[in-house]
């Protein structure tokens, strides 16, 4: 694929990680963004530069992030898709050197971390942003159109699911025990239900929280429920585990007037690993089959037939860096904020601090 969009005015981004982040997300859809070109990627796997040089035969390849700050005269945007551990420091550094940064999610470990980061970039008058995209799957982005026409009524409970079957271990850092590694799935899928919690229904004033750690040999969190209430009374309960071998519905929402129920998952991540880019013109992008609607009724079960399908609008992972260039570009607040970044890190922090205490906790609502 060409990772450049042969424009003088294109933003150039680096690149720093090269595996599932870097490679499956974010690479292809900075490559499929007008005004975006992918300049350098950073990696110092040989396997990861052979998959990365046959992907994008005409992007700078480099052993360390360190390479970039030297040239940061040559590049307009950093994108952070390292391990979680790496986020802050590599952040900090990209800010520094003047440039304006994209990290995957967790932004941070703690709230206070992505404060200060926000602080850094505020003070330089550089983006911040983070990688929420969940934000545009297809599901979330339904549900939203729903919400916005009131046809659910008042809300009142949200339910919301990532859920696995993987009774077996795959390895590395995201399953590590080291808290310094920022694994587990509380900060990981928890990262995606907690933003979108909050961007539906706003700030959250209590949380409980049940963590459990299921297969053998685990080492950190692979079973984890969150109870939110939020300050306008909604009530979120989330779910994200690897170890469920019935699966739920993705969403299950309930109003006063009526309820929407979703199952699946958005296709655009199996797309993606797939190989298949968006604008390909063999499919809809981020389409699903009428099969895969939810269903919007009251008094009865979706599964034997209650209430009426609604088209499932398409996802639309690209709106996320077309927002980025955006931004750049015409000085446009960011599609997600270092500021909603943190916010989300308070409930994390908090649902950790429940599922250690086994108590509900506060979170401080500023006035």
């Amino acid at each position: 694929m060409d990772a450049t969009h042969d424009s003088s005015t294109a933003v150039r981004v680096g690149l720093i990680g090269y595996g599932l982040a870097g490679s499956v997300f974010h690479a292809p859809l900075i490559a499929a963004t007008e005004g975006l070109t992918l300049d350098t990627i950073v990696t110092s796997s040989p396997e990861r530069q052979q998959q990365a040089r046959a992907e994008f035969p005409d992007v700078r390849l480099v052993d360390s992030a360190y390479e970039l700050w030297g040239r940061a005269d040559e590049l307009d945007l950093i994108v952070i898709a390292s391990p979680n551990r790496s986020h802050v420091p590599l952040a900090r550094a990209a800010l520094e050197a003047g440039l304006p940064t994209v990290v995957d999610k967790p932004l941070a470990a703690t709230a206070a971390e992505a404060e200060e980061l926000a602080a850094l970039a505020e003070s330089r008058g550089l983006l911040l942003s983070v990688f929420q995209n969940r934000r545009w799957d297809n599901d979330f982005r339904t549900l939203r159109k729903l919400l916005a026409e009131g046809a659910l009524g008042e809300v009142q409970r949200f339910e919301s699911r990532f859920e696995r079957w993987r009774p077996q271990l795959k390895g590395g850092w995201r399953e590590s025990g080291d808290p310094a590694e920022i694994g587990g799935l509380l900060y990981d899928l928890g990262s995606h239900l907690v933003d979108q919690a909050l961007t539906l229904f706003g700030p959250v004033e209590s949380v409980y929280a049940e963590a459990d750690v299921r297969r053998p040999e685990a080492r950190t969190d692979d079973d984890t429920f969150i109870a939110l209430t939020h300050t306008g009374g909604v009530r979120s309960h989330l779910w994200m585990s690897a170890t469920t071998a019935q699966l739920g519905p993705r969403f299950r929402v309930l109003g006063s007037e009526s309820g929407y129920v979703k199952y699946g998952l958005d296709p655009q991540e199996a797309a993606l690993r797939d190989g298949r880019r968006p604008g390909d013109p063999s499919a809809e992008w981020g389409a699903e089959p009428e099969g895969d609607w939810g269903r919007l009724g009251a008094g009865e079960s979706p599964l034997t037939g209650g209430g009426t399908p609604v088209p499932t609008l398409q996802g639309d992972y690209p709106a996320y860096y077309a927002g980025i260039a955006a931004a750049l570009r015409d000085g446009t607040p960011p599609p997600v904020t270092a500021a909603e970044a943190a916010a989300a890190l308070h409930v994390l922090e908090a649902a950790r601090l429940s599922a250690a205490e086994r108590r509900t906790v506060r979170i401080e609502v500023p006035a």
